[in-house]
């Protein structure tokens, strides 16, 4: 499928994946958790390669945070990441406070941006509405913006606080596609969904029907969250892929002639 950047006046970007390295941030945030079991324990880090670490740590988190968003679709973003914590140290039978899950909790605003996120969010500026449709709150969006996001503007913040559900319900890509057009004026042939989440945002692009997305592939099928491509290839309907934000926005650069 061939894919125009000029046909788009809105971006929407899913946030923690996209534009921040959330992968890096929550497995560095629970590393600790996972270094109180038992040096014997062949979970222990010890036991194991940082990859697989990774890889398992950060697939129980995401599988307890779908499931907790699902069944608390009004719980703050920070007490599904301390609920999940706490699901974790739970099934691993290591002891935790709660002042260790609601320090996790806290850890968002401190993950990092990928290095060419800020540059490239500044060229995408120049030819579009920039619009953040994200599973987060107000508040700790707020501090990922002041901090690794600092010097990137969008145009409109539209959180599941704001919305009262988490991606990938419906009802969140409704509210993106309703405001755009209520905000911006935006039609929603005009909405170009961008994103790293298969599941969480490529998937329920398709079915409520926007036009085919572009997936910045970050990982690719070796991502530990968001979900595998080979799993939903017959249910996403992509315009194009990317390695990273920074090769789209050089397609659009190309696309647009510079012009602005």
């Amino acid at each position: 499928m061939s894919f125009d950047p000029t046909e788009f006046k809105l971006l929407s970007f899913d946030i923690y994946g996209t534009l921040i390295d959330w992968e890096s941030g929550i497995f560095e945030a629970l590393l600790p958790l996972l270094s109180k079991l038992s040096e014997n324990d062949p979970r222990h880090p010890s036991q194991n390669t940082a990859a697989k670490n990774r890889s398992f740590i950060l697939s129980e988190y995401t599988t307890l945070e779908l499931a907790i968003q699902k069944q608390h679709p009004t719980l703050s973003y920070p007490k599904i990441l301390a609920t999940a914590y706490e699901g974790i140290a739970t099934k691993l039978k290591v002891p935790f406070t709660p002042a260790e899950a609601e320090a996790f909790g806290s850890t968002i605003g401190k993950w990092p941006a990928f290095p060419d996120t800020v540059g490239a969010m500044q060229v995408l500026g120049q030819h579009y509405k920039l619009v953040v449709l994200s599973n987060v709150d107000k508040a700790s969006f707020s501090r990922t913006l002041a901090g690794p996001l600092d010097g990137v503007k969008f145009d409109g913040i539209y959180t599941a606080e704001d919305i009262g559900s988490y991606k990938p319900d419906l009802r969140n890509f409704q509210y993106l596609i309703d405001h755009a057009k209520e905000d911006f004026g935006v039609k929603k042939v005009e909405i170009l969904k961008v994103a790293q989440s298969i599941q969480h945002d490529h998937r329920p692009a398709k079915t409520i029907g926007l036009k085919p997305s572009v997936w910045i592939k970050r990982s690719g099928d070796n991502a530990s969250m968001g979900g595998k491509f080979n799993e939903f290839k017959d249910e996403v309907q992509l315009a194009a892929a990317f390695d990273t934000l920074g090769d789209l926005a050089a397609a659009v650069k190309k696309a647009f002639g510079d012009a602005k």
